[in-house]
């Protein structure tokens, strides 16, 4: 993302120019907007046009529109973003009050206008600005026929081809079938390697799988890679790295990046941060339950103690439509700041986006997890259960806040 210009006020009113140059950006800008934003950006009209001897015809012209957002519609696989609002400026083509739908594109840039600009807005400016914010890890999860070319960026895991082959079982006395088909689809998943991963800007390859399939389509590869002086590949060849996962599918990434060395040569990069503040909180649920707790209120009132050292919390929570309601995350994340506490967003799109609680069925997202200071206690929040058919009237824990203050009884609603 490119930064063109920040005009932005005392009262943090204001407008910012950014051009999006890669896929990503349009996700870091799904999150900077908001309904009631002021968006300016080129875009292509059908216009109706009626000659002299009364004939009507319609040509698409490409103009430059200001709406005030009404929807907003991202799609993850493709990174495309769609705005809907109505026209707020005077226009030759389109009235005001007009609807109209921009699509935004890579490349052009646009004028976001907001009444508020709050810190975490700015914050994600700033860092899809930042060339070091990149895709810096890629990652083959695979099996026997089936294989998942990811791209683990910060704030998102991209799936950028799937890589599906049918393996017939090896018979008594006759293999060449099996081995035949898994050499045609270990073919396959270099050539995806080839194409989607640049090795210019990605720092390291991930190899998993479960038994021994990993080092076996290495071994292929990289004897394949001298047979055609394929350089792109020998000259890459200490990029990958082979960890252990539970199968070939996409959630099995988390488990990869969970691994000690792995988390060891990624120890730079967002993504390992978030699943190794994850792998922290569970430990610490594990060996110190009296230091996990459930509520919005009361990992408000351990910030008001001044106890917060680490706040996770999911991005999701900042798209909320109510702007009250978005004006208490963000003053939470402000106050943890403030105090020298450390405050972690998690991207809803990445690997690590929904929280598993060591207790059964209970995933979460909209999330807030606390870990206090030592001596204080921990708290979490999920505001969204998913419990699939279980249904659970509320769950209630005694909360020792601090030492020396008063117990408090947390009761969380549950809408299933």
């Amino acid at each position: 993302m490119k930064l063109v210009r920040k005009d932005i006020e005392k009262d943090n009113a204001g407008q910012v120019t950014l051009v999006p140059e890669e896929p990503e950006d349009m996700w870091h800008t799904y999150n900077l907007l908001q309904v009631g934003d002021s968006l300016r950006a080129s875009t292509i009209r059908k216009v109706q046009t009626e000659s002299s001897t009364g004939s009507v015809g319609s040509n698409r012209v490409r103009t430059t529109l200001t709406l005030c957002v009404e929807t907003i519609d991202f799609d993850s696989q493709a990174c495309q973003l769609r705005v809907k609002g109505t026209n707020i400026q005077e226009n030759e083509y389109v009235k005001m009050g007009a609807y109209h739908t921009i699509e935004l594109e890579p490349n052009r840039q646009f004028t976001l206008a907001k009444k508020q600009w709050d810190s975490v807005v700015l914050e994600r400016i700033e860092q899809a600005c930042d060339p070091a914010w990149s895709a810096d890890v890629a990652a083959v999860v695979m099996q026997e026929g089936l294989a998942h070319i990811c791209l683990v960026t910060p704030s998102m895991t991209l799936t950028r081809a799937k890589v599906e082959v049918n393996i017939p079982r090896k018979r008594r006395g006759n293999c060449s079938q099996h081995d035949r088909a898994l050499e045609r689809f270990y073919e396959q998943v270099v050539q995806a390697i080839q194409r989607h991963i640049h090795f210019d800007v990605v720092k390291c390859v991930l190899v998993a799988s479960p038994g021994f399939v990993r080092e076996q389509f290495c071994d292929y590869m990289f004897q394949q890679a001298v047979k055609t002086d394929n350089k792109l590949l020998l000259e890459n060849r200490s990029k990958f790295l082979q960890v252990h996962a539970s199968s070939g599918h996409k959630y099995s990434l988390k488990e990869a990046l969970c691994d000690p060395t792995v988390a060891s040569r990624l120890s730079d990069t967002k993504a390992a941060g978030e699943v190794k503040a994850l792998d922290d909180f569970y430990k610490m649920l594990q060996h110190e339950p009296d230091r996990a707790f459930y509520g919005l209120k009361q990992v408000e009132k351990a910030n008001e103690a001044l106890a917060i050292d680490t706040l996770l919390i999911s991005d999701e929570l900042f798209r909320h439509q109510d702007v009250a309601t978005r004006s208490r995350y963000v003053k939470l994340v402000d106050s943890v700041k403030e105090n020298a506490g450390t405050v972690r967003i998690f991207s809803s799109l990445h690997v690590s986006d929904c929280i598993s609680l060591p207790l059964p069925g209970w995933k979460c997202r909209n999330f807030f997890m606390a870990h206090l200071k030592s001596g204080s206690s921990k708290a979490l929040t999920c505001s969204c259960f998913q419990l699939g058919h279980f249904s659970l009237p509320f769950f209630s824990l005694l909360i020792p806040l601090l030492p020396g203050h008063h117990h408090i009884d947390a009761r969380l609603n549950v809408d299933v």
